[in-house]
């Protein structure tokens, strides 16, 4: 009958974990019995069972933006090359100061 709509479901074998992701938490579903529906060309995943748990997610820290002229000051300033004085600002999260200390000691 589901063929007959334009419906065919299948099984997802061996999955372990399902993860649903929002800005604020992370819902962790083990174990899973998880189904894809495909109706008229659009999937429906189905996510059944399991152990439920949330958790906070992990944020990765992303590298500072680092201003061409803030690059050129602190090469200037410290005499080095303008890749040494990239590393630098990023290494001391666009911190002027630092950056110039880090690279004359």
């Amino acid at each position: 009958m589901m063929q007959r709509m334009g419906m065919n479901m299948e099984g997802v074998e061996d999955v372990e974990e399902v993860i649903i992701r929002t800005p604020s938490k992370e819902i962790v579903i083990e174990s899973p019995e998880v189904a894809i529906v495909n109706m008229q060309g659009q999937k429906i995943f189905q996510v059944a069972g399991g152990k439920v748990s949330e958790r906070t997610p992990e944020r990765k820290a992303a590298a500072p933006k680092v201003s061409e002229e803030d690059v050129q000051l602190v090469a200037g300033q410290t005499g080095k090359r303008i890749e040494e004085a990239r590393k630098a600002l990023i290494e001391c999260e666009g911190d002027l100061a630092k950056a110039i200390l880090l690279l004359q000691s």
